[in-house]
């Protein structure tokens, strides 16, 4: 694996997570309109029952989400720095 599809990967798994933020963020903005469904991380609709009910957003569980979102964002983030940090480390050997 070289350091750009490191970096690629690391990228490609923090816009993964900001789609699931906005998605937990939308549930919990939008969770008392009555026959709301919660999306889903890939960003589909939830099916419901036949016509308007309550809403289907637990916001314990869009914490719990959003939380488990937050971490992987920031393992994510750790990954490009460390890409980030290899690929100048071989560039400062290559100079010499």
């Amino acid at each position: 694996m070289s350091i750009s599809s490191i970096a690629g990967t690391a990228l490609l798994g923090m816009r993964a997570q900001t789609t699931r933020i906005s998605a937990i963020a939308s549930n919990v903005a939008i969770s008392s309109t009555p026959g709301y469904n919660s999306l889903n991380t890939s960003l589909t609709s939830v099916a419901s029952g036949v016509g308007p009910t309550d809403s289907d957003v637990d916001p314990a569980t869009e914490l719990t989400e959003l939380i488990e979102a937050e971490q992987s964002y920031n393992a994510n983030a750790m990954v490009f720095e460390t890409g980030a940090d290899m690929w100048e480390m071989l560039m400062s050997i290559k100079r010499d």
